[in-house]
């Protein structure tokens, strides 16, 4: 009786094993890595065909992500936004540690071809505190705009990387997104 037992497990365990292996060798992890950096979910390589996670890879590529339910159809767009620094007049990336700089942020959009609710801007300390610079909802949608933030009085309390980010909403959407990223570093 034990010994019909233990030939029974071992019949279903070898066929679990085998669903196993066929399943593994027909749907196969791959590894993704964008602009250098490995996103944290993988994609599937199913039938010769990959299947990437669309919203990461957006998101690491700083677009925007359309979803139309009723057409199942998925979008991304990747808006032109450029960020210039300004300390009165001046250009500026770099300053010194502990000091409290009066600056202001100025963003160029052009051939925005999606929809946008509002805009924000940020900017994160070395420890990742995420502070706001300015955010406006958007009322009169245009294909290019500048955006000047005003002006802010920041510290740059520890020495590093402190990165002024750019965000865009997409209308019908409650997610921001980030569209652009500018680095200050503090010595």
């Amino acid at each position: 009786m034990k010994f019909r037992k233990i030939v029974i497990l071992l019949l279903v365990l070898s066929l679990w094993g085998g669903t196993m292996l066929f399943a593994d060798s027909a749907n196969q992890r791959v590894r993704v890595i964008v602009n250098g950096s490995e996103l944290d979910d993988q994609g599937l390589l199913v039938d010769g065909k990959t299947y990437l996670p669309l919203r990461q890879i957006a998101n690491t590529l700083q677009s925007l992500v359309e979803w139309n339910d009723s057409a199942r159809r998925v979008t991304v767009y990747k808006p032109n936004v450029h960020m210039f620094l300004f300390q009165d007049k001046t250009i500026f990336g770099n300053v010194t540690r502990n000091s409290r700089p009066t600056f202001n942020v100025h963003a160029q959009v052009d051939s925005l071809k999606v929809d946008i609710s509002a805009v924000k801007v940020t900017i994160s300390d070395p420890g990742g505190r995420e502070t706001l610079i300015h955010e406006e909802e958007v009322t009169n949608q245009r294909e290019d705009f500048w955006l000047p933030t005003k002006e802010i009085r920041y510290h740059f309390e520890a020495a590093g990387k402190y990165t002024v980010r750019f965000y865009m909403k997409p209308a019908g959407s409650g997610d921001w997104a980030v569209v652009s990223e500018k680095t200050i570093v503090s010595k």
